[in-house]
């Protein structure tokens, strides 16, 4: 399961969607500034509750503005 905590209005959110979507695959967009929800589980991720964005997280696995090689290397891990 891949989930990318971000804002529509963030440029670097807008680049990992279009990144996750060029290689179909499957994820949920979770956007911070419009649900409290996604907000409190991005808080959660971090010891320091800060809405550090974009993170992606893969199954376990929590990615702060990854380099494409280092998401293909975990995308690689889900299949």
């Amino acid at each position: 399961m891949i989930k990318l905590f971000g804002a529509q209005r963030c440029h670097k959110t807008q680049y990992y969607q279009t990144f996750l979507k060029t290689r179909n695959l499957d994820y949920a967009f979770l956007d911070v500034e419009k649900n409290n929800e996604f907000a409190e589980e991005l808080r959660n991720l971090y010891e320091n509750r800060k809405l550090n964005f974009p993170t992606i997280t893969i199954n376990q696995k929590k990615l702060r503005n990854p380099t494409d090689k280092e998401l293909e290397k975990w995308i690689k891990k889900l299949k």
